[in-house]
């Protein structure tokens, strides 16, 4: 019998008979590890524990201690919930489950609405079928097979009827119910013990609103019903804070009907969004930036010459204009080009960085658009640098320093990188996107960042830095980019005149720091919940007199501190002293200065802190000192020592 080597992690080699299982191969190292494992990664590719193995490998056991094993625990978890269906209604028909963030879902056509009351019944059959402990088995079939297993399900004919006539097709059996899926999956139901179903929305069948509308169930599993419970504890804080509520109760935001995906920032709102505006522009005249202006609406030809036409014109808003067909702009970068071939530059001319937080407009369907987090109309803190090409890791290196500086050092984010390379739709050679993506991990490596490849991710016009950030709840969110662009250069004939007086084509960096200013006012909102640092806060000091007496002298304060650029109110409301602190507080007011006779004749204030800390006796000139240098320095804590 032939045999083959298998490589483990730690090096080390073991001789197996050809066609031996992942399950055996755990087997031969001990019975707990076999039983504690999930699934494997045969020579990188993710597999279940009956894959026989062909030929030699490198095998990595996965266990619940695993990132891979939970999307493979949650893909089971997806087809335990279309068993239970199925088991309940016999007449649903089932279309696909995939794994998605935090759990899973499942699309289903039924006649009957699936409401969440439904949920204690059908978590209770997925139950049962867990106690059964029953085996999943793979299937490998042909075409024909396939398509006579599934031929009363047109959703799953349709796609079997796409698929390549040589592409393997798999099916999963576990009891009575059988599924079309690549997999993997657990061994069996009992490995799945601890799942939720969470909500039930509506999706067109294949994302295309033609189609007929399905039920998408969604739900989540874990490995243990600890890390269950804490991810619906963390469900619990997250409704809290949900920036959708905050800015409605703060006043700070909201929509109308007649604009979908359009936010209208409120007077406080709107304090918010120009400081971050004012903080980045103040950072873009110490690093060299120039800001422009740009339009709103360009005929198709500029699309047509960056690619945008071709590749992105869905996602437009077209408009007809005497017969020519014109679009709102989904992005700056284009018009940033025909700025900078207004007239010829030197090499002396180089890096040119120009900044722009034009309105941006991109044609979302309706169904995804989440509050301030996905829109349709939004504005970046965009850039786009235009330098050399030996002007590159310098300026990656600012880009990334910039990021650094504003997410890291002023509000305190844990970031992670990614390197994201050529997708299969690209612009450009393969060669000129190798040359990229070495230049983008040079400057990475430069800057001691340690990052992670992301293949497939860049944009269609080059590679790009993507960075995650880790909010207080510890969600990822992305904001920040840094994107390496020989395509567009080229096909705008960005040139520029080197020292021999030859013709040179530029290198093109796009960055954002903030990234979408409506996406980081919401995540922001959640971040804080509500509570801003005393630089963003719209109302930085509440006054509150005790008595009329004290009106005088708490506006004469109002008068002083705001020429000083503070932002302050007045509470002169006859309501008691505890029900003005108690507002303020629903307000997230950072501090709330107490002034009654004994502040007055002493010429000083009680401060109290939105966190409930109160000091008496603070002299006011110290006060106002202590108040401007936490707004200077953008810090996120008050410290009135």
């Amino acid at each position: 019998m032939p045999t083959i080597t298998v490589t483990f992690p730690d090096g080390s080699t073991k001789e197996f008979e050809k066609g031996t299982t992942v399950l055996a191969v755990a087997k031969s190292i001990g019975e707990r590890l076999a039983s504690a494992t999930i699934a494997a990664k045969v020579s990188g590719n993710l597999v279940d524990v009956s894959f026989a193995i062909p030929h030699d490998a490198h095998l990595v056991l996965l266990t619940s201690k695993d990132k891979e094993a939970l999307e493979v625990l949650r893909h089971s978890a997806a087809h335990l919930l279309a068993q239970a269906i199925m088991r309940m209604y016999p007449d649903a028909k089932l279309t696909i489950g995939p794994v998605v963030d935090d759990g899973f879902y499942y699309d289903i056509d039924l006649e009957k609405n699936f409401t969440p009351e439904d949920f204690a019944a059908i978590e209770a059959e997925m139950a049962k079928i867990v106690r059964e402990n029953i085996p999943v088995s793979r299937t490998v079939l042909t075409k024909k097979e396939a398509l006579h297993t599934f031929r009363n399900n047109e959703y799953k004919v349709e796609l079997i009827t796409e698929m390549p006539e040589d592409e393997i097709i798999t099916a999963y059996q576990q009891g009575e119910f059988t599924d079309l899926c690549r997999g993997p999956h657990v061994p069996s139901t009992g490995f799945i013990k601890s799942f939720k179903l969470m909500k039930v929305a509506g999706a067109y069948w294949r994302g295309k609103s033609e189609n007929k509308q399905l039920q998408r169930i969604y739900g989540t599993a874990f490995f243990d019903k600890k890390e269950l419970d804490a991810y619906l504890k963390l469900l619990e804080e997250a409704e809290k804070r949900d920036h959708r509520k905050i800015v409605k109760e703060l006043d700070l935001a909201y929509f109308h009907e007649y604009a979908p995906g359009a936010p209208f920032f409120l007077p406080k709102g709107a304090i918010i969004y120009n400081a971050l505006v004012n903080f980045i522009r103040e950072e873009y005249r110490k690093r060299g930036y120039q800001e422009v202006i740009t339009p709103q609406l360009y005929n198709k030809k500029l699309w047509e010459t960056s690619g945008h036409w071709e590749h992105y014109r869905e996602d437009m808003f077209i408009i007809n204009i005497e017969g020519q067909e014109h679009s709102l702009k989904p992005m700056n970068c284009p018009s940033h080009c025909l700025i900078f071939n207004r007239d010829t530059k030197s090499y002396k001319d180089l890096p040119l960085r120009i900044a722009d937080f034009c309105s941006l407009h991109r044609n979302e369907f309706s169904g995804t658009l989440t509050g301030l987090v996905r829109v349709r109309k939004f504005s970046q803190d965009d850039a786009h640098i235009f330098c050399r090409f030996d002007q590159i890791e310098s300026e990656v290196l600012g880009v990334l320093e910039f990021i650094k500086y504003v997410w890291n050092d002023i509000f305190g984010f844990k970031l992670t990188y990614y390197l994201s390379t050529m997708p299969e739709k690209a612009l450009g050679t393969r060669e000129l996107w190798d040359k990229a993506e070495s230049l983008l991990a040079a400057a990475l490596q430069k800057a001691e960042i340690p990052y992670t490849i992301k293949p497939g991710d860049g944009a269609f016009y080059g590679p790009k830095i993507d960075i995650d950030l880790e909010d207080a709840l510890g969600r990822k969110w992305q904001c920040p980019t840094c994107q390496l662009d020989f395509n567009l250069p080229h096909r705008f004939e960005n040139m520029y005149i080197d020292e021999n007086g030859a013709k040179q084509e530029c290198v093109m960096i796009h960055r954002a720091v903030l990234g979408s200013l409506e996406r980081f006012f919401g995540m922001m909102v959640e971040h804080f919940a509500g509570k801003f640092p005393l630089w963003l806060a719209p109302v930085q000091i509440e006054l509150l007199p005790i008595a009329d007496r004290h009106n005088n002298y708490c506006n004469d304060l109002k008068k002083e501190w705001e020429s000083h650029g503070l932002r302050v109110e007045v509470d002169d409301r006859t309501e008691t002293t505890q029900k003005k602190v108690r507002d303020a507080q629903l307000q997230k007011i950072p501090l709330m200065v107490t002034i009654g006779d004994k502040e007055v004749e002493n010429h000083t204030l009680a401060v109290r802190t939105l966190d409930g800390k109160v000091k008496f006796g603070v002299k006011k000139e110290d006060f106002l000192v202590a108040i401007l240098e936490i707004v200077k320095s953008k810090s996120t804590i008050i410290t009135l020592e």
